[in-house]
């Protein structure tokens, strides 16, 4: 076997979900969320391959990549920000003495 025929047969999965789901064979509420998180995965992926190999372009699909990743998680990243206050929050007063 070759070295990037695993590579190539996890593409051809993600591609045919994707087209089973446009093409209104719904496999589920758990594949849709789960290549909602995939798919820029993939982006950022190609878009380091192209940063290595010296193309501009993969600057401009990485950051798509990063954008579409980051409106995903924006609740994960506000959650994670609020704890971090209150932590800090906390901190502030335990160091103060009366």
């Amino acid at each position: 076997m070759k070295r990037n025929t695993g590579l190539a047969a996890l593409l051809i999965a993600f591609g045919a979900l994707i087209l089973f789901n446009k093409l209104g064979f719904h496999l589920g509420d758990f594949i849709g969320s789960v290549m909602g998180y995939v798919i820029p995965l993939i982006l950022v992926g190609l878009g380091y391959v192209g940063i290595k190999n010296d193309k501009k372009i993969g600057w401009v699909i990485a950051g798509i990549g990063i954008i579409i990743l980051v409106s995903k998680l924006a609740g994960w990243i506000i959650i994670l920000l609020a704890i971090g206050l209150i932590g800090y929050g906390f901190s502030m007063l335990k160091g103060r003495t009366a």
